[in-house]
């Protein structure tokens, strides 16, 4: 199948690393616009450099912004839909793992992780859902994790922010399904990313390693790629994806307990 995103705009979130860089990828290989969302701007502008090397003519822009404050998400938005026009797909995919034992966790921890990760794309659809209802097109995108089915001991807060994610997909789902837009989640598993990367590195492991010993607990066997995961997004965002609305696909491999 011959996905297509020609003539369609995408704000994409946490887009200069890792899932969020990857599915910019593969919407500019699909024909689409991209608007790379994150708050370090040499990291942007590496990312978009590197995007543009590889063949990807765009357009595609960088704004960086902290989608954690109101002020971000309208920096954010405003200059996405300036310098495109519009804005037909957003992908919320900004986030950290942040969790730790429930009594360790402070209020700052919970207030920050809520503001990044529930309230950013609360916000983000708010300004986008109306130019998408206008024109009869939209599509968002919610990155959670498999914890928003499944939350794990000692993963608060981070997987009560994506099952809070998963019920916001839910409710603007049921808003915008009579007016073709549609919003939906994929779920991360053990996919490939930077954090791991970072993460293999504080452990004193290859990242061969780090991926060998992850990929044991995955019923596939292996980790999966951040190429696989963005060919899941960009279904979503497609024509192809057209009568897929209000559901939460877990891209893991089989390792999620729950459906």
């Amino acid at each position: 199948m011959q996905l297509t995103m020609t003539g369609r705009t995408a704000l994409i979130t946490g887009g200069s690393l890792g899932i969020g860089r990857a599915i910019a990828a593969r919407f500019l290989e699909a024909g689409a616009g991209v608007a790379l969302v994150a708050r370090r701007r040499e990291v942007l502008e590496e990312a978009r450099a590197a995007l543009l090397s590889a063949g990807h003519a765009g357009p595609l822009i960088a704004v960086a912004a902290d989608i954690s404050s109101i002020e971000g998400c309208s920096r954010a938005f405003g200059e996405a839909e300036r310098q495109l026009g519009k804005i037909d797909v957003v992908v919320n995919n900004a986030g950290q793992s942040m969790r730790g034992n429930f009594l360790e966790v402070t209020d700052e921890m919970w207030s920050d992780d809520i503001d990044l990760k529930l309230m950013a794309a609360v916000r983000l659809a708010r300004f986008a859902m109306p130019g998408m209802i206008q024109r009869r097109w939209g599509r968002i995108i919610n990155i959670l994790n498999t914890g928003a089915k499944a939350p794990p001991a000692a993963g608060a807060p981070t997987a009560v922010t994506r099952a809070a994610g998963l019920a916001l997909t839910k409710v603007l789902a049921g808003e915008g399904a009579k007016h073709n837009v549609l919003v939906n989640a994929l779920l991360v598993g053990r996919i490939e990313s930077d954090q791991w990367v970072r993460r293999a590195e504080a452990e004193g492991k290859s990242l061969a390693d780090y991926y060998a010993d992850m990929g044991r607990m995955v019923p596939m066997g292996r980790v999966g790629t951040s190429e696989e995961f963005a060919n899941a997004a960009c279904f979503l965002a497609s024509d192809a994806g057209s009568y897929i609305t209000g559901t939460a696909i877990n891209v893991d491999g089989g390792l999620c307990p729950v459906v």
